[in-house]
C-alpha cells in the first residue's frame, strides 16, 4: 500500500445499527486506507430486530455519481461491495467497477444477501443469480454457507462436513477471478473458513475459537477487516485469521450488555487490530 491508496465500498447505509457502511468505513479506515463510500440505499435502521424501518433505494443516483467521478478522474485501487439494494443495481455497479477501478486493482465481493438458511428481506433466487454474476468480477468473494448454496443452487443445511465445504469452495471457483473465502465451517469449538485459490487449486482452512453468540453485522466486521488486511499485503489465510480474531474480540466486548442487541462493539476492538497485524 502507498500513501495514496484509495478504496471504494458500495453497500447500504443504515442510519442506526452497526452494519454495512457504518462498519466498513471505520474499520477499513483504521488500517490507514482512504475509504470512499457509495450508499446503495439509506435505511432508518438495519432490517434485523426492527419493524417499520424506512428504505430509500438509491439506484437512480448511481449513474450520475459515476458520471461525476469520471469527469473528476477519480479512480480506486480497490472496490469492495456488500449489501446491494436490488438486482437492478448490479449492472450499474458492474459499470462503476469497469470505469473507476485502476488497472490491476482488486475487487472484493461480500454477497451479503442471506444467512441461517434464509434470504434477507426482499431478496430471492433471481437476486442470488445476479449476485453470482457480480461475484465473477471479484478477485476475492466472501460468502457464508447460505449465500454459497443460493449461488450454487444447492440445498442448505445447518452443518456441512469438511468434504462438503471443500466441494462447495471448489464449485464457487466458477464465480471468482481468484480466491474463494467460504465462511461457516463448524468443528467442535472452532469456526473455520475454507480458502480456495483458483490459480493453483490450493486449499487452506483457517480456524478461530467459536463463540456461541449471534449478532447482526458480524459478517461486515469480518469482511471489512479482511479487506483492510489484504490491502496492507497480507495473504488470504493471514487476512482471514486477522478478520476472524478481530470479529471474535468485537463479540467478546459485546457479550453481557443486554441493551446492545443491534450489532457488535467493533469500535472497542479497533485498537486490537494493530496487534493482530503484527501477530499474523
Amino acid at each position: 500500500m502507498n500513501e495514496s491508496t484509495k478504496i471504494l465500498t458500495i453497500q447500504d447505509l443504515s442510519c442506526f445499527g452497526q452494519c454495512s457502511i457504518t462498519v466498513a468505513l471505520p474499520v477499513v479506515s483504521a488500517f490507514g486506507i482512504e475509504t470512499a463510500v457509495l450508499p446503495s440505499a439509506v435505511l432508518s435502521t438495519h432490517t434485523s430486530g426492527f419493524t417499520d424501518y424506512t428504505v430509500r433505494d438509491l439506484t437512480d443516483d448511481l449513474p450520475a455519481i459515476q458520471k461525476h467521478w469520471e469527469s473528476e478522474r477519480i479512480y480506486f485501487d480497490a472496490i469492495y461491495t456488500g449489501f446491494i439494494a436490488s438486482a437492478e443495481q448490479m449492472d450499474y455497479i458492474k459499470s462503476i467497477i469497469d470505469s473507476r477501478l485502476k488497472p490491476n486493482g482488486s475487487v472484493f465481493v461480500d454477497p451479503a444477501m442471506a444467512d441461517h438458511g434464509e434470504f434477507y428481506n426482499g431478496f430471492d433466487q433471481e437476486f442470488a443469480d445476479k449476485m453470482g454474476e457480480l461475484c465473477k468480477l471479484g478477485d476475492y468473494i466472501l460468502p457464508n454457507t447460505t449465500e454459497a448454496c443460493y449461488i450454487l443452487h444447492k440445498p442448505w443445511k445447518e452443518h456441512f462436513s469438511e468434504d462438503e465445504m471443500l466441494e462447495m469452495a471448489r464449485e464457487l471457483a466458477d464465480f471468482t477471478k481468484r480466491y474463494v473465502i467460504l465462511k461457516g465451517y463448524e468443528r467442535e469449538n472452532e469456526l473455520g473458513m475454507i480458502i480456495f485459490d483458483k490459480k493453483d487449486s490450493s486449499v487452506e482452512i483457517v480456524f478461530n475459537d467459536k463463540i456461541n453468540y449471534v449478532s447482526h453485522g458480524t459478517g461486515d466486521v469480518f469482511a471489512s477487516s479482511f479487506v483492510g488486511s489484504t490491502i496492507l499485503g497480507k495473504n488470504p489465510s493471514r487476512a482471514a485469521k486477522i478478520a476472524g480474531e478481530f470479529t471474535k474480540i468485537a463479540i467478546e466486548k459485546t457479550i453481557g450488555d443486554e441493551t446492545h442487541t443491534y450489532g457488535v462493539k467493533f469500535e472497542q476492538a479497533i485498537p486490537e487490530l494493530y496487534g493482530l497485524l503484527k501477530k499474523y
